[in-house]
């Protein structure tokens, strides 16, 4: 056990995973670059040499093609890409290629291929370079979708998506790549389409993923001390979704808020909310609530993107409007003089 970065994470993920098979193979935009694609590919070209870690051209439609012909060859690619929104170049190859080939070809074949894509916002980046589009990829039949939260999580579902035999997306949100960890050593593996419970709780299910599960950790915390006991589930997969969990956590309280990274309109949280809506009714007291980006593109400048994004204070709001108590999240969660737009002090760039 070591208590490492979530991007450390991935990078022993990677590291672990070509150390095990020799037909793994690393590349993508900026893969072999002094920063690594935020640390995550640090060193390994230096560690497996250039043949199985190395760049690419700016073709990502092409690039991902390639990955596919040698997924169905006997190779395991692991492809990166620095924004979710550059791999919208190469849905063609996802969708009609790697996506059907398991089926069209009635199980006798399939596309070991994991696409890390990284999602994230702040400094200006507005409408191209910081969309979360996880409800598009987990619409499609054949696809795994993943967004872990944990640097635990993150090494765990890494090497699952890996070693699947089909292919699998897997999300990143750059505001988790310097959240510390204890992270097993070794071949960890978290299966994927299990969620996990974060905290216990008797008054209301939280369900979120990815970067808003921190936020929603500081909101129970907050709420708890107001008397408010929330079951936090953190979903890790989002294709397929852990409904066993979250059906026993609802029936136990009898509401649900869930919190999504993208807009609200046929956003993961909508699915959520109809599923338990269809299948839990008679165990809720009241009607579940959604909490998500509102249906519009990402503005770019502060001004604007302080009101759009969702954070703690908003679950606390929400959650104590569903309560009717007088509870005002901008007046407990402290944030001191960090800008809205970055996670913390200790967050850098690259981007």
């Amino acid at each position: 056990m070591s208590i490492i970065t979530y991007s450390q994470a991935i990078n022993d993920a990677i590291a672990t995973s070509m150390e095990m098979d020799q037909s793994v193979i690393c590349y993508g935009l900026g893969i072999p670059d002094p920063k690594g694609v935020f640390g995550t590919s640090s060193g390994l070209q230096e560690k497996f040499g250039s043949s199985r870690v190395f760049d690419m051209p700016t073709s990502e439609n092409a690039m991902t093609g390639i990955a596919v012909g040698a997924a169905l060859n006997g190779v395991r690619p692991i492809m990166t890409h620095q924004r979710l929104d550059f791999f919208l170049l190469a849905m063609d190859q996802l969708v009609n290629s790697a996506a059907k080939w398991h089926y069209m070809f009635g199980g006798n074949s399939s596309v070991p291929i994991t696409i890390r894509l990284i999602v994230g916002r702040g400094w200006g980046q507005g409408p191209t370079h910081s969309q979360n589009l996880q409800a598009l990829f987990a619409h499609i039949p054949g696809l795994k979708v993943v967004m872990p939260t944990t640097a635990a999580d993150a090494k765990g579902l890494l090497l699952e998506s890996i070693f699947d035999d089909n292919p699998v997306i897997f999300i990143e949100h750059r505001w988790l790549h310097n959240l510390n960890g204890e992270v097993p050593d070794g071949d960890y593996r978290v299966p994927i389409g299990k969620a996990a419970c974060l905290t216990q709780g008797d008054d209301i299910t939280v369900v979120s993923f990815s970067y808003m599960s921190v936020e929603a950790l500081h909101a129970v915390e907050i709420l708890k001390r107001e008397g408010i006991s929330c079951e936090l589930i953190d979903l890790l997969s989002i294709k397929p979704l852990d409904y066993d969990l979250i059906y026993a956590s609802v029936k136990k309280t009898g509401r649900l808020l869930a919190i999504d990274t993208g807009v609200a309109t046929n956003s993961v949280a909508g699915e959520i909310v109809a599923r338990v809506s269809m299948d839990c009714f008679n165990a809720l007291k009241q009607a579940p609530k959604r909490l998500a980006l509102p249906d519009f593109p990402t503005p770019t400048s502060r001004g604007l993107t302080r009101g759009f994004y969702k954070r703690s204070e908003d679950i606390i709001d929400t959650i104590a409007e569903m309560f009717n108590k007088n509870i005002v999240g901008s007046e407990l969660v402290e944030r001191g003089d960090t800008p809205h737009d970055v996670p913390g002090d200790w967050f850098k760039g690259p981007f």
